[in-house]
């Protein structure tokens, strides 16, 4: 074989390897629709899968409890459809299309500009809400002593003005695409400077503020809404017509998408609907309160002003911190002063007679508190013994803080009488603290303590490990 013709060859070999890979490629994006799940599937599950991101208006932690726009709507929509509300927080904001294609998640709760290049890929559902998008730029350091002209003067009041200018923005987003769109409505480059895709658009908003970079784009109700907390930011020139902003299901999932339409549409008849809206972009005084907060997941790893004493105490009980500050928040939401019709006062809801037994001399002091609460957690553990595995060992635990430890003795004794496993919580022992709540059972012969209000230790201990999730998201061990 001569040299040209084994050139040849090469080449013909390098063009096939090169048209396979772009068939497999090719094959792979016409297969990504293909994984999804239609509203029977999730059903079927019991659990509603949704991706969005953790940001100062979608979903973030204050003063311990789980708060976002898209957080509130999703927590409804599950409601609605009486479906455990399964949250993903995104690590990429430029993925979120593609891990919905990939079947990782049944719904984008993410502020999505409805985009033709986007109903390509996924099926979007009835808008949210309106909006445009706006230049965010910074204010001269000096702007407070000057006029409102001559700060006018210094900024970009036309888009045309950004010609060979740079403006950074998420790859993905529909930002960058405004911005390809805009260079060539105005005949000149804007340089676009791409950003990585775990930056929220409010923390983007953020480092023009800071002069980080010098301009971006964002929608107009999050940039206001950031602009309020920033008065050195000037988010006054619109750079788009209006859009639609909305979630985003698979093509496939017509039922769902059908579903999810007709929540929306009922939705917006409530007033709760717009009440959600305001309070995330339109109440400014809160929004400033949050951001300045210690307590505010984007701004510090805190849960509370508790966190020592509750690390402490939860290293003596061999549980996660977390855990045991979504108890103290799930008994008196971490105000010290709490009391309750019952008697109970305190961080940890304490009885007076518990606390006495525990040598607590002021209830309502924090520390002594959680210290008695911590250990009274600890005697009821010990209780436990024989449940072996810990998750449930702690379930058990926390439902016979709230109901006492011979109402969940009686329902053991109720799932062993049922053939159910007496040494397991969910499923089993918890089922029949509801149970409890009839005359038939809690009448048995078997059963020594009587009536119990189970459906209260069966939401508590519910209520805490969910939010107890949302403690995991947000604050890093």
């Amino acid at each position: 074989m001569n040299r040209t013709t084994l050139i040849l060859s090469l080449l013909s070999l390098i063009f096939l390897t090169c048209n396979t890979q772009n068939k497999e490629h090719d094959s792979n994006e016409d297969n990504t629709n293909l994984i999804y799940r239609d509203f029977q599937e999730i059903k079927e599950d019991g659990k509603l899968r949704a991706i969005l991101a953790y940001s100062s208006t979608s979903y973030f932690l204050y003063k311990g409890k789980p708060m976002g726009y898209e957080y509130e709507l999703l927590e409804r929509l599950a409601e609605h459809f009486d479906l455990e509300l399964e949250i993903i927080v995104s690590e990429d904001l430029n993925s979120l299309l593609s891990e919905l294609n990939k079947g990782t998640v049944d719904i984008v709760a993410y502020g999505l500009a409805i985009t033709t290049e986007r109903k390509k890929k996924v099926a979007f559902t009835d808008y949210l809400y309106l909006t445009n998008q706006v230049l965010v730029q910074r204010k001269p350091e000096n702007w407070r002593k000057l006029t409102l002209d001559n700060i006018k003067e210094r900024l970009v009041q036309d888009p045309i003005q950004l010609i060979n200018d740079t403006v950074s923005v998420r790859f993905s987003s529909s930002y960058f695409d405004r911005l390809q769109n805009l260079s060539k409505e105005i005949g000149g480059t804007i340089v676009i400077d791409t950003l990585k895709g775990k930056l929220a658009t409010a923390e983007i908003i953020k480092m023009v503020a800071d002069g980080e970079i010098k301009y971006t784009l964002a929608d107009k109700n999050l940039a206001q809404i950031n602009a309020s907390f920033f008065p050195i930011l000037d988010v006054s020139v619109p750079v788009s017509f209006s859009q639609r902003i909305a979630w985003a299901v698979n093509k496939n999932s017509d039922d769902f998408l059908a579903k999810i339409n007709q929540w929306i549409e009922n939705e917006k008849k409530r007033n709760d609907y717009y009440v959600i809206y305001n309070k995330y972009f339109r109440n400014k005084r809160n929004f400033s309160r949050r951001v300045k907060s210690e307590f505010y997941s984007l701004t510090n790893y805190q849960i509370s002003k508790y966190d020592s004493v509750i690390k402490e105490n939860a290293k003596k009980l061999g549980w996660d911190w977390r855990l045991l500050a979504s108890l103290v928040y799930q008994e008196s939401r971490f105000d010290q002063e709490a009391n309750s019709w019952t008697g109970a006062e305190g961080l940890m809801q304490l009885m007076p007679n518990t606390a006495q037994e525990l040598g607590v001399e002021n209830i309502l002091d924090p520390v002594d508190n959680i210290n008695a609460g911590s250990k009274y957690l600890k005697s009821i553990y010990d209780n436990f013994e024989e449940i072996t595995d810990t998750v449930q060992r702690i379930k058990f635990t926390m439902g016979a803080y709230n109901s006492g430890y011979y109402h969940i003795k009686d329902a053991r004794k109720l799932a062993a009488l049922n053939k159910l496993n007496p040494n397991v919580w969910d499923g089993n022992v918890n089922e029949m603290l509801l149970e409890l709540t009839y005359p038939k059972n809690y009448n048995h012969p078997s059963i020594n303590y009587g009536y119990v209000n189970g459906i209260e230790p069966y939401n508590y201990v519910n209520q805490i490990f969910e939010r107890y999730d949302h403690y995991v998201n947000f604050i890093k061990e």
